[in-house]
Order: C-alpha cells, then sequence, then structure tokens
C-alpha cells in the first residue's frame, strides 16, 4: 500500500513536469510547491537528482514529435533537405552554447544561493509581466508596420517563419537568453521564447527552437546530474529505479499533450495569458511562504 502511495505521488510529479517543462511557466516554481505538499520517501540526494533526470522523459516528447524533422539520415529527405536538417542542427548547437557554458560554472551557485521560493517568486512575476509587455510592443509593431519589410531587420510586419530564415546570429542571442534560465523560476523555455519573440522570431518558430535546444541542454544537464549522484557514492534501489522511470514516462506522455497543446494553442493565441498566470503563481508563492512564517 505504502508503494502505490508513492507512484501516485510520483504520477501527480510526472503530469506537473510534463505540462510546465514546455509551457513557459517555469517548472522549477510549480515544483517548489509540489514539494511543500508531496514528499517522495527518498533520500535529498535522490531527490535532487529526480528533479533534474525526469526531465528526460519530457525531453523524449521532443524527440518522438519532431523525429523526422530532426532527422539528418531520413531516407525519405532529398539531399537538399538533408543538408538542412545538418544546418539546422548546427544552429541549436550554436544556440546551446552559451547555456552550456554557464551551466557548468553557475549551476551550482545558482541552486545554492537562489534556489528559494522568494527568488522563483520574483522571476515568476518579472518574467510575467515580460511577456505581457512583449507582447503589446508586438502588436503595435505590427499596427504600425506598412512596408512590409522583414520584422526582425527593419520593423516591418514580416518575422522570421523558419528555420531556414534563422540567422546564426539569432540562434547565438536566443541561446543567451536561455542562460537566464539558471536563475530559479524563471523557466527555460520562457526564457527561450522570449528572446526569440524580440529577436524577430514568429511565435511558432521561437517555440520550436526552444524545442529544438532542450534536446542538448536537458540530456547534458541530466548527465551531468546522474555522474555527481554517482560521484557521491549513492546508487539506485530497486524501489528508487522504479520511481525514476515511472516518473519519466509520465512526464513523456504529458509532455507529449503539453507540446501538441501550445502550439495549436500560439496558432491563434499570443503568450499573455502565461504572463498572467505567472504573475498570479508567484503572488500565491509568496502568499504562501509568507503563511508559513507566521503560522
Amino acid at each position: 500500500m505504502d508503494f502505490v502511495i508513492e507512484l501516485v505521488k510520483v504520477l501527480i510529479i510526472g503530469v506537473v513536469e510534463g505540462i510546465t517543462e514546455w509551457l513557459p511557466v517555469s517548472s522549477t516554481g510549480h515544483m517548489i510547491l509540489v514539494d511543500e505538499f508531496i514528499k517522495l520517501n527518498v533520500t535529498d540526494d535522490f531527490w535532487n537528482m529526480f528533479l533534474v533526470v525526469i526531465q528526460l522523459g519530457a525531453i523524449l516528447a521532443v524527440v518522438i514529435l519532431y523525429f523526422n524533422r530532426l532527422n539528418p539520415l531520413a531516407p525519405s529527405k532529398s539531399p537538399e533537405e538533408k543538408r538542412n536538417t545538418w544546418i539546422t542542427w548546427s544552429k541549436i548547437i550554436v544556440g546551446a552554447i552559451p547555456a552550456a557554458i554557464f551551466g557548468l560554472l553557475l549551476n551550482d551557485i545558482m541552486e545554492e544561493k537562489l534556489y528559494n521560493p522568494w527568488v522563483v517568486a520574483g522571476a515568476l512575476i518579472v518574467y510575467g509581466i515580460a511577456f505581457i509587455l512583449i507582447e503589446k510592443w508586438r502588436a503595435k509593431k505590427f499596427e504600425s508596420a506598412t512596408d512590409g519589410a522583414h520584422f526582425a531587420n527593419d520593423g516591418g510586419a514580416h518575422e522570421l517563419e523558419s528555420m531556414q530564415e534563422l540567422s546564426y546570429k539569432k540562434a547565438l542571442g536566443i541561446g543567451f537568453f536561455q542562460v537566464l534560465s539558471l536563475v530559479p523560476g524563471t523557466s527555460r523555455s520562457g526564457s527561450t521564447i522570449l528572446g526569440g519573440l524580440l529577436l524577430g522570431t514568429s511565435r511558432t518558430l521561437a517555440t520550436e527552437f526552444s524545442f529544438y535546444m532542450a534536446i542538448p541542454i536537458m540530456f547534458g544537464a541530466s548527465l551531468l546530474k546522474l555522474v555527481k549522484f554517482f560521484i557521491k557514492g549513492n546508487s539506485f534501489s530497486s524501489y528508487e529505479l522504479t520511481i525514476l522511470i515511472f516518473g519519466m514516462v509520465i512526464a513523456l506522455l504529458v509532455s507529449i499533450l503539453a507540446i501538441k497543446f501550445l502550439l495549436k494553442f500560439i496558432k491563434t493565441n499570443d503568450f499573455k495569458p502565461f504572463g498572467y498566470y505567472r504573475i498570479i503563481l508567484g503572488v500565491l508563492v509568496i502568499g504562501y511562504f509568507i503563511y508559513r512564517m507566521y503560522a
């Protein structure tokens, strides 16, 4: 019975991870709240590793959904399409470089110094406001555009719509925005999408490029966390291995639904609803922890 209860807890955690990893609402902010109410019967070392490695399930959703598009060896592709796929991967790697470098240098410090509800709540609110302001700025940009020039270059109405249009310089620029997600509560997808919007991409391209960049970043982060876990002398019990795999499978299945939902949503909507949601969640986090301080 106790094991069943633990699996139910992992189910809830996997659902939260699968949804919040891809929507620009901060999986960290949600996990802090989940951790307040749902405590797995595991060691601190396993829990800290679990929160990162469960993301492997989420990232497999991107691999599955975009396998053909991102597979440069697909027999159905023409030589030109294969070349374009390799170019896409080169842009993904360029975009991932800043987060890889700064992540290795600063991730432990960020977790030690900034992983607390106040920083997370502040990041939720600040980037929520940023989403609202940037979407309003984009709306004015389109309203004032009359010459049909390129949005990304001279203020016209045309956005970058495809990976072929996305330059290496802009891919690197979006990558630097991804570094902001080292601050807990920022949201990796949120920071990269904001970067894409500011640099002139369409909502769809910004979102999909965010998905693509997650592949090397999240695989790397998971591998690093596992290495650190084992270096400390830890190992998996059969119980721990079971809940880790179960959590990854749930995150995978929910992520597929979340990604499809987001891509469909942004075809007819902007990101402002996510901005308002972040602000509300940030206020709730602050309110909850103030209540705990004085309760």
